[in-house]
């Protein structure tokens, strides 16, 4: 479908398809064997400016060059994860990682920072998830204690996408354990800063070509001008940081959805049985159907609230719940539905299919899971209810 996009759109397409075809889509299955960080791809993908797109040229992004923002990174993150979901979220992370420095930093720390992650000197990782804080970011136990002109962190951080591989860290800790989630701040830790260290690389089902691994400090001493917003806004910076992160994960949905399409329908063109291709059989047209009419419905939702986020819109929370959780939901039934149309071929690695099932399956799970994300909606809509609007 054309979704209208902008000169500067199409450019990002353009060039993340070529990437994709030309890079990722040779090296995904053994990326994916190996258990492999892309950092060839994600050179590649650096030398393109394509690092930076949702970065303002003042702190050394392209943002404005190629249209910029939350719509941009969608565009992108789609077309990678349209060949490779682990290599796409390698990718996506890095914005995650990025973006609470880009919403709640201070202009000074946005100058130190930005500039290396635009160009891609350095990578990000965003870390809040523990072993007792996932869906619920209030449980958060690591703690940052503040001494001198310098906080003391103490803690461990677990599932981190980019862990090990990024040098810049955002990380939310407690600095006031009284006050519960009114009582995280967010930080900036740099990758050699004594005390931290990194635990085991995690043994994925999917996404396998991304790294995922522990976050530890020990009495980890970081500045005090690490600290991102001011003390107690930790929760804060990261819902704001979620809330515009969801539509980079329904992006990834759409863009894994989109390749199973692609390769079941190649197949149903190809495969004979019963003397004529599978695709003049009734059953696999209307499943082909079916799965294309949903992603094209995700596909509208998710650019639909990215197009919000980059026009200013203030209440965009429900929009993009909606947006991760139905498309997320999409990714899983096409997937599946193509791993069905190949038959037994969609079950083996010789075809690509069985992995995009495998990495589907974790955009229901991370950045808050589809129950959560349910929830969310819930509570909006009840909101909105009461006050007799939406």
């Amino acid at each position: 479908m054309d979704y209208y996009l902008s000169d500067e759109l199409t450019d990002i397409r353009d060039i993340c398809r070529e990437i994709a075809e030309k890079y990722i889509v040779p090296a995904r299955a053994e990326l994916d064997e190996e258990n492999r960080f892309p950092r060839e791809i994600m050179k590649v993908m650096a030398d393109s400016d394509i690092l930076g797109i949702y970065i303002p040229e003042e702190f050394g992004g392209t943002a404005e060059a190629f249209g910029g923002g939350a719509m941009a990174l969608s565009v992108a993150t789609e077309e990678f994860s349209r060949a490779c979901g682990g290599v796409a979220v390698s990718y996506a992370a890095n914005a995650l990682g990025a973006m609470p420095i880009l919403i709640s930093a201070s202009d000074e720390q946005k100058t130190r920072y930005l500039p290396d992650l635009a160009s891609g000197r350095k990578l990000a990782a965003f870390a809040l998830t523990e072993s007792e804080a996932g869906s619920d970011a209030g449980g958060v136990k690591t703690k940052a204690i503040k001494d001198g002109d310098h906080y003391i962190l103490n803690g461990t951080k677990q599932w981190i996408t980019n862990g090990g591989e990024a040098q810049v860290y955002t990380v939310i800790a407690l600095t006031d354990p009284s006050r519960g989630a009114r009582g995280l701040s967010a930080f900036i830790v740099e990758e050699g800063t004594p005390g931290f260290s990194y635990g085991k690389k995690e043994d994925k089902m999917g996404i396998r070509a991304s790294a995922t691994r522990e976050l530890i400090f020990e009495d980890c001493r970081i500045p005090a001008e690490n600290l991102i917003s001011g003390e107690g806004r930790g929760f804060i910076v990261a819902m704001k940081t979620l809330n515009r992160s969801r539509p980079g994960v329904a992006s990834q949905a759409v863009g894994i959805a989109q390749g199973a399409l692609d390769e079941a329908a190649k197949y149903a063109s190809q495969r004979r049985q019963f003397g004529q291709r599978i695709d003049s059989f009734q059953a696999i047209q209307f499943m082909l159907a079916d799965m294309a009419t949903q992603i094209e419905a995700a596909r509208a939702l998710t650019y639909s609230v990215a197009r919000m986020i980059d026009a200013g819109a203030k209440k965009y929370e429900k929009v993009s719940a909606m947006a991760k959780v139905f498309a997320s939901d999409v990714a899983m039934k096409v997937t599946t539905d193509a791993v069905q149309i190949l038959g037994g071929y969609g079950y083996m690695k010789e075809y690509p299919v069985e992995k995009m099932m495998r990495d589907a399956k974790i955009t229901q799970i991370y950045e808050g899971t589809n129950q959560i994300q349910r929830a969310v909606i819930a509570s909006a809509l009840i909101k909105e209810t009461a006050a007799g609007g939406n």
